[in-house]
């Protein structure tokens, strides 16, 4: 089941998700000595991820993924990487990254980063957006990329720009050991009432999930 957690203000929510991650990524390294996380593009967890890279954890210990990445040419300003880099990865010392090739197409650029996630068992955590369709990393409504069971898949037709698009599948996203979801605004509280009926949307295929929000975000909400 998905578990809420909602705050007066968005603020409030980033900090506590950034505490939760944290606290995963300690639970991890404890049992395993490795860490391994999916992160996501978008405005949203710019904050969020901005608090995390002032915890003080052993950086060199964790392994940073995406969850997607839109197929356009290296260093563009609407690559996920460009904004992970900037709100987090510049930040921190001792980065493991792994960005997808995303400038190579999407099947190529899906190919090879298979070839990269298949090196563990699955991800700790796996950090999602939200879209007010009920999309999530890559995977849209109605889109046939859903039903596509390899670790890592090509995305066409995607309704938001780029058209082509390479994200983590269904399949590995409920494969994660934890899901976490940040959300805010009054423009997601449609969805969000969607999601508590349980309507088959993308966000409610991939497992239980972690849900930091804000109050706006669950106005709806039954």
């Amino acid at each position: 089941m998905h578990k809420w957690f909602v705050y007066k203000e968005f603020d409030q929510a980033a900090k506590a998700a950034a505490d939760f991650m944290a606290g995963i990524i300690e639970g991890s390294l404890q049992e395993k000595d490795i860490c391994h996380i999916a992160l996501p593009g978008g405005n949203t967890p710019k904050s969020c991820l901005t608090y995390l890279a002032d915890k003080k954890l052993p950086w060199d210990k964790v392994h940073w993924y995406l969850g997607d990445e839109r197929c356009f040419p290296k260093g563009h300003p609407e690559r996920n990487d460009v904004m992970l880099e900037k709100y987090l990865w510049s930040k921190i010392s001792d980065t493991h990254v792994y960005r997808i090739p995303a400038e190579k197409g999407a099947e190529a650029a899906a190919t090879a980063y298979r070839d990269v996630v298949s090196e563990f068992d699955c991800f700790d955590l796996v950090f999602l957006g939200l879209g007010e369709d009920g999309h999530t990393a890559s995977l849209f409504p109605d889109n046939a990329a859903l039903a596509d069971t390899r670790s890592v898949i090509p995305i066409y037709h995607s309704p938001k720009p780029p058209s082509e698009r390479v994200s983590l599948s269904v399949a590995t996203l409920k494969s994660a050991l934890n899901r976490v979801v940040l959300v805010n605004g009054n423009e997601k509280a449609a969805v969000i009432a969607q999601i508590k009926k349980n309507e088959p949307l993308p966000i409610n295929c991939v497992g239980d999930i972690f849900w930091y929000a804000d109050e706006a975000a669950v106005s709806l909400a039954i």
